[in-house]
This record gives structure tokens, C-alpha cells and sequence, in this order.
């Protein structure tokens, strides 16, 4: 490494950090030109402030650069951009925070001029009120910290929640959004919560549907317990909902262990042991989070468990991203990664590994987060927009609570083994971590309301056909976009999944349908195990619903036409 100075910009800590394999830009906006707004968009609502943006997800592997872009204050004038964009052949997509990584919002290789309109929510769709005292009606451009920041200060709170505080809850919502919860041996509900995904909290919502009546697309407010609401539940962004009402229930503390002591041939042994499983602090604590760094042996583990008072030994938090080390990239992994990305030395994948690991084990000293104690919010957030971005694939394995070891073992098993064998090959095509988190399924009595719908597409949604399936293992790899061979082994990666549990369901949110070579394209998993996950009749079904609520296709794009074909 001394032959790589530190100044050298190619793959400095300051030149990776600003490359798109380690930070997606802000959407960079630009004044439109009215006489070409005018000309490349007749008649655009007068009130809409038209301007030019890119669009870049999370890890920046999906771009597209100067797209119109509009931020309409309020849900009329939503209604009103939709109208106009189904009148002059456009598209409209919803963009929130861009933190995704497949194509639901805009596909690679959008051109500037195609006919597709980006509608930014976080700019005015953020309204935040109490409906009762166990209800919140949200905007869905606010973001999930914003939200969990205004129930905190009333006293209000959720089960489990995704660690990214920067989350639009509009975006959360379209892909079944979840944390990592399900009840410890002993625990019971409390009202207003719910082991499901954050989709299974809705009561009610709005959007812009089509109305045969009007003959235009309105607004429409729909109950959890009308049935067309079920494929608005999760609809992955072939519609666009404006706000919801969300059950809540009160706010707990939880504390939050971590720990770097176990190897991962105890953590994750096969079931029939006695030592420090996985299970058996899932049945502890309810709540568990697996971190394993590539080509290392301790993982990092997380344990929450819900703490009306602060243990002696915890230290009170209250904020949330606790862990700067993982935040804030440090110089050394920045310049692992660098270098890696720069001179395709995909080889330094062990001791980038490992050197995340020590990070995280110094840091978690270093910083007293070993041991940290709040309001859940606290605890729960801890993934800021400056950390490491990776791509990463993502499946939930539905199975019953006492399976979950055996499918953590076998998982992590195959994981190692395939790893090991392109290792020897010279092959090294995972660099980040493998993530495991635990939820329970979505049951609509949670959500506390007569007649409520399960969400149809939801990742979570109970197999009919297996109700001793109450359990799903989120199971996610991670690696440097760009790694050599990564999508041939993550292909095998989702063979293994489809193949060996037929509980398995993508993370919409996520990388799946992998070939050889690429992301998002097999056919027979877009075409045939994602529909057959679900059920062919409530797959159909939800197809169906979102066909009649949006008749024209305004909200789509080329990669959701080929999904719902």
C-alpha cells in the first residue's frame, strides 16, 4: 500500500467517498428554462414549478440525468400533474429519498427527454397530525425519523423500524418497509403494534386513482378495510399515495447490546445446541440483527429488548445514530474500498473485512455503544446517508418461529461454502457483510380495525396454505457495486433460497432475479417464482386492482410493465 500515497485522489478516503461507488449525489436541480418547459411540456399546471434533476438511487447504479422534476405543495396539485400527465402520454414517478436499490422508480437508461415526470414528496407532502391517541396522519414525503421524532414527542411509538432515519414514508410503504421484531418468550402485543412491516400499521389512505366518472384521475381516500386498498397496502410504486393514517401504539425503551465475542459457527450452529445461538437470543429478546463482515468469524450482534428503565450499564442515548464508526466511513475502510473500486483490486476483499470488523469492534468501545439505552427511536436509527453504500440483494424466508436456526444455519452455510469455493478460484465477489434480521408476518387484526385487509404484496403477507409459517428471515448480502462475479454468485445465492424453501420472497426494495451477469432480468424468477410466492390468484389479483385504479399506466415505467405483465 506504500506505493499508493494518500494524496492520491484515485482512491484517497476523499476520492471514494465522492465516487458514485460510495456515495449516490444529491439531486442536482436546475432551473428550467420556461421556453423550453413550455415547449417540451404544453399546458403544465401554472401553479407546479417545473425544474430539471437527476436521479440517482442509493448506490448510484441506476442514474438517470436531466429529467423534468416538479414538487406540487399538496395532494391537488398532485392530482393536477397526474391529470396532465396522462392527457400528454407521460409518466409520473414519486421520488422521495432515493434510498433503493431496484428499478421500481426510474430503470436504467432513462433518457433526459423521455416522457417520464419525477414528483419530489419530501419537499411539501410532510404534514404530520394526530388522528386519535393511537393514530398519526403523515404525509408521505416525510421521512421516517421526522415521524418517529414527532411520536416520540408524544409519547408514541413503533415495534421494530428500518435503521435508515432518511426513509420517505411514502417509499417505506410502497415495499413493506420492516426492522426486526418478534415476540420474546413471555412478551405480549401492546396495543397499537404490531411484529409486521410498517405497511401493516395503515388505517386508512389517500391517493390518486382514476374515476370512471369524472373521466380524470382524483383523490380518494381509502379504509384499510375496503378490499381495493389491499393492493394499495404495498403497491411498489405503481401508485401514488399521498397521505395515510398509520395505528401507533405508546413508546418504549429499548436497550440495545452489542456484541463481537461469538463466532459465527456458534451464532449460527445448527439447531439441537445449547451454546449462544441466534434462536436462542431471538427468544431472549425478540429482537435481533446479525452483521457478519465477509471472510471473518465473529459477527457483529445486536440484541434489543425493551426496557422501561435504564439498566446499570447502559448508557442513555438520546439521539439516534449511535455508531460514528459505521456512519462516517473511516480512512482505512474508505481506502480498502478505494482502492479496490479504482484499481480492481478485489483481492483486498478479506482484509477490507476484516478491517470493517475491527473497526466495529474498537468503535463499539470507543464510542460506549456497546451498551446503549432510549426511547426507541434511539436505538432503532442508526444508518445515516454518509456510511458505506453497497449494493445488496435481499429475500425474507417465511417459515415457523422454531425453524428459524435451521434456516439461518443452512443459509449461512451454503454462504460460506460457496465463498470459499470462488475464493480458491481467485474470485472474491462479496466485500460488504451479510445482514440477518427476524420479523413476524402481517396480520391485519393488529392493525386494530374491523375488517382490515392484508397487504397482497407484501413480503409478509401469511401463506394461506401454511399458517404454521408466523415467522420471516430477512436474509441480505452486500458487496461494492461493480465487485467481478458478484451477480453469479448471488444467483446461486437465490437458486438455493427458491429452491430449498418455498416460503421465499424477494425484497422489493432490493436486488433479485439475478442471471449470471446482471440484476432484475431473469425471467423465470420475474416472470413465474415471484407471482407463484404469492399465489398466482392474489398476485392476479393485485395486478388487476392497480390496472383499474390507474387504467392509463401513469404510474410505471418499463421494469414494473415487464413485472406485472
Amino acid at each position: 500500500m506504500s506505493n499508493h500515497p494518500q494524496d492520491d485522489s484515485s482512491w484517497s478516503r476523499r476520492g471514494f467517498l465522492l465516487s458514485a461507488a460510495a456515495l449516490a449525489a444529491v439531486p442536482i436541480l436546475l432551473p428550467a428554462d420556461p421556453a423550453a418547459a413550455a415547449e417540451e411540456l404544453p399546458d403544465f399546471p401554472a401553479g407546479v414549478a417545473l425544474h430539471r434533476s437527476a436521479y440517482r438511487n442509493w448506490v448510484g447504479e441506476i442514474t438517470a440525468d436531466g429529467l423534468w422534476a416538479c414538487a406540487p405543495t399538496g395532494p391537488d396539485q398532485v392530482t393536477q400533474v397526474v391529470n396532465w400527465a396522462w392527457q400528454h402520454g407521460w409518466r409520473v414517478r414519486a421520488r422521495g429519498s432515493s434510498h433503493g436499490w431496484s428499478p421500481l422508480t426510474v430503470t436504467e437508461g432513462t433518457a433526459s427527454d423521455a416522457p417520464v415526470l419525477l414528483v419530489d414528496t419530501a419537499s411539501h407532502l410532510t404534514g404530520l397530525s394526530l388522528d386519535s391517541a393511537s393514530a398519526v396522519r403523515a404525509g408521505t414525503g416525510v421521512t421516517l425519523e421526522a415521524l418517529l421524532t414527532y411520536l416520540e414527542e408524544h409519547g408514541l411509538g413503533v415495534t421494530a423500524a428500518p435503521a435508515p432515519g432518511d426513509l420517505t414514508l411514502g417509499g417505506a410503504l410502497a415495499v413493506d418497509a420492516h426492522g426486526t421484531a418478534v415476540p420474546a418468550d413471555g412478551e405480549q402485543r401492546l396495543p397499537g403494534q404490531t411484529y409486521g412491516s410498517l405497511s401493516n400499521r395503515i388505517l386508512s389512505l389517500t391517493a390518486v386513482v382514476w374515476d370512471e366518472d369524472s373521466g380524470a384521475y382524483v383523490l380518494r381516500e381509502f379504509s384499510r378495510a375496503e378490499a381495493d386498498s389491499a393492493a394499495l397496502l404495498t403497491h411498489l410504486g405503481r401508485a401514488f399515495v399521498t397521505e395515510v393514517v398509520l395505528r401507533v401504539g405508546a413508546n418504549s425503551n429499548l436497550r440495545c447490546v452489542s456484541r463481537v465475542d461469538i463466532p459465527a459457527a456458534e451464532l449460527f450452529a445448527a439447531p439441537g445446541g445449547d451454546g449462544r445461538t441466534f434462536a436462542s437470543f431471538l427468544e431472549q429478546a425478540g429482537r435481533v440483527e446479525a452483521i457478519w463482515f465477509a471472510y471473518t468469524e465473529f459477527p457483529w450482534l445486536k440484541v434489543w429488548s425493551v426496557a422501561p428503565t435504564r439498566p446499570l450499564t447502559s448508557r442513555r442515548v438520546t439521539s439516534p445514530y449511535n455508531y460514528p464508526f459505521s456512519d462516517n466511513v473511516p480512512t482505512l475502510v474508505a481506502d480498502l474500498a478505494g482502492r479496490m473500486v479504482s484499481d480492481a483490486a478485489w483481492y483486498l476483499a478479506p482484509v477490507l473485512g476484516n478491517a470493517q470488523l475491527d473497526v466495529a469492534t474498537v468503535g463499539l468501545t470507543a464510542t460506549l455503544s456497546a451498551d446503549i439505552w432510549g426511547p426507541s427511536k434511539n436505538t432503532m436509527l442508526y444508518i445515516k446517508p454518509t456510511t458505506l453504500r453497497v449494493t445488496a440483494n435481499g429475500y425474507a424466508v417465511l417459515t415457523s418461529r422454531d425453524q428459524v436456526q435451521r434456516v439461518v444455519s443452512q443459509f449461512t452455510d451454503f454462504y460460506r461454502e460457496r465463498l470459499t469455493a470462488y475464493t480458491a478460484q481467485g474470485r472474491f465477489p462479496v466485500n460488504g457483510t451479510v445482514e440477518i434480521r427476524v420479523t413476524g408476518l402481517d396480520d391485519p387484526a393488529e392493525a386494530e380495525l374491523q375488517g382490515a385487509r392484508a397487504p397482497l404484496l407484501s413480503a409478509l403477507r401469511a401463506d394461506q396454505e401454511h399458517p404454521e409459517r408466523d415467522t420471516a428471515v430477512w436474509l441480505d448480502i452486500l458487496t461494492l457495486p461493480g465487485t467481478p462475479y458478484a451477480e453469479a454468485f448471488l444467483r446461486e445465492i437465490e437458486q438455493f433460497l427458491l429452491d430449498g424453501y418455498d416460503g421465499t420472497r424477494v425484497e422489493w426494495s432490493k436486488g433479485w432475479a439475478y442471471t449470471d451477469d446482471a440484476v432484475w432480468e431473469d425471467e423465470e424468477v420475474l416472470g413465474t417464482a415471484i407471482p407463484g410466492s404469492f399465489g398466482e390468484a392474489v398476485w392476479g389479483q393485485a395486478a388487476g386492482v392497480l390496472d383499474r385504479l390507474d387504467p392509463h399506466g401513469v404510474f410505471g415505467n418499463a421494469f414494473l410493465d415487464r413485472l406485472f405483465r
